[in-house]
């Protein structure tokens, strides 16, 4: 850890990702004066001296290796590093996009910060003062132009930070279709990014696609678990993990182990020659429970979330199976196609609880100000991530944070 405000990380926003940026440098900052100070008394401690003097001989180093001069500032604060990078973003009358940095981010590790899944109204210049909603490809494209401009001004690294990774779901082949999933990551990385940083990304075959490029695949588990704890017993053996469909066995495979609880499975049906347009409008022909929930509190996990036909579907044949109340976790809360609505409704006729979402992808107060709505920050998930890159540290433990899971249900044992 660089004790100075030389420290040379960037974090630059795209479109859309300013309230995740400012959340993540905000995690940034404040850990960075947590480490700072720890490691200043301990050095004082170890070499005899007063904290003030090796500030003083921290910001004369800076100072000088810097050439930036201090003035009439206080040479007694430690500075922190500022991490935003300035940008202006444009979208021109026929669509086009472009990105210019403000400021030199020569030799720096910049982190470029993309929410290709929101979707509300962007203010961005466009020469009549208006909103944009942005597409995914209208963030890919951003996605895209500011890598260029990143690495055009001379940074030392890219690094894509991407909460939702874009067609995630296009991972697999069922006849002639692309592979659009993998061709993204490599169209980044011919770029010349050098890593992406996600989170619970759709297939894990993903990661497969790249020959250099480093695709890091954060896990929300126990974010999700802390806000569960607060609203059942964790360790009650009335709860049982279900997963909404074949594809999600493995993410309540892991709850149910780390929680010691039972697993049942939901097989649905599907036809898929129709494309689901909405909750109530999707391709789920039928389905059969193998496990029991008979008065069982039930949990279930998934990493995505769209129109959500899935899961209100899993919810109410669940219910008619006797299941007593049902919790879901979503990764990715996209709620797309007026899908909060469906759940409105849902939760007024009592198919579930509550929906403990991250807020990986942006929403406003039409979201969260709903009742069956849980949110779980992950900015501080990021920002570990980032320091432990920056400082060449191991990430195994926010990969599988398996101890953390385990010293939250100690926690609840105790209580």
């Amino acid at each position: 850890m660089i004790l100075t405000q030389t420290e040379p990380i960037g974090i630059l926003p795209c479109p859309g990702a300013e309230r995740l940026t400012g959340s993540l440098i905000n995690y940034l900052r404040s850990t960075h004066i947590k480490r700072c100070q720890r490691s200043i008394e301990a050095i004082c401690r170890r070499h005899q001296i007063k904290q003030d003097e090796l500030i003083r001989q921290i910001n004369l180093a800076a100072e000088f290796s810097s050439q930036a001069r201090i003035g009439a500032k206080n040479v007694l604060e430690l500075k922190t590093p500022h991490y935003l990078i300035p940008s202006r973003s444009t979208r021109f009358a026929n669509g086009e996009v472009k990105l210019e940095i403000l400021r030199s981010i020569r030799g720096m590790d910049i982190f470029v910060i993309v929410d290709c899944e929101n979707h509300y109204p962007l203010t961005i210049e466009d020469g009549a003062g208006g909103k944009a909603v942005f597409s995914v490809n209208d963030h890919v494209m951003m996605l895209f132009a500011a890598v260029d401009a990143v690495l055009g001004a001379g940074a030392r690294s890219c690094t894509l930070v991407l909460p939702a990774y874009p067609y995630a779901r296009q991972h697999k082949k069922k006849g002639r279709e692309p592979l659009t999933a993998s061709w993204f990551g490599k169209v980044c990385e011919f770029m010349g990014v050098k890593r992406i940083i996600t989170l619970d990304i759709h297939s894990k075959a993903i990661e497969n696609s790249f020959h250099r490029l480093s695709l890091e695949n954060l896990h929300a588990s126990y974010q999700i678990l802390l806000e569960l704890s607060k609203l059942v017993d964790i360790n009650n053996e009335d709860l049982v993990l279900v997963s909404p469909d074949t594809g999600a066995v493995d993410r309540n495979k892991f709850f149910a182990e780390n929680l010691n609880k039972p697993l049942a499975l939901l097989y649905k049906e599907r036809d898929y020659s129709k494309v689901s347009a909405s909750a109530e409008d999707n391709n789920i022909i039928g389905a059969k429970l193998l496990g029991k929930v008979k008065d069982k509190t039930v949990f279930m996990a998934d990493d995505m979330l769209g129109t959500g036909g899935t899961l209100i579907n899993a919810m109410r044949t669940l219910l008619d199976l006797g299941a007593k109340r049902i919790i879901c976790a979503i990764s990715l809360p996209l709620f797309s196609a007026g899908s909060m609505e469906a759940f409105d409704k849902a939760y007024q006729e009592g198919l579930f609880y509550r929906i403990i979402g991250t807020d990986a992808v942006y929403h406003d107060s039409r979201l969260y100000d709903r009742e069956w709505f849980v949110c779980a920050g992950i900015s501080g998930l990021f920002g570990e991530a980032i320091f432990r890159l920056q400082d060449g540290k191991s990430l195994s433990t926010l990969l599988d944070n398996r101890r953390k899971i385990q010293d939250l249900l100690s926690k609840g044992q105790e209580s």
